[in-house]
């Protein structure tokens, strides 16, 4: 579970890069639709991941 919880991790760190990357509409702070589902999903796995390596 943790492997996938990782990988899945790092798959949504490099789709929202690559996106944000080519994205002109997306700032700091203010994200296109797109990336703003990008951007939760990135830190709901993020926080997921932290959180798991923690206990």
């Amino acid at each position: 579970m943790a492997d996938d919880l990782h990988a899945r991790y790092m798959d949504a760190t490099e789709t929202w890069r690559t996106h944000r990357a080519a994205c002109t509409t997306c700032q700091p702070g203010a994200f296109c639709k797109a990336g703003a589902l990008l951007a939760e999903r990135f830190e709901r796995l993020q926080d997921a991941y932290l959180n798991r390596r923690r206990t």
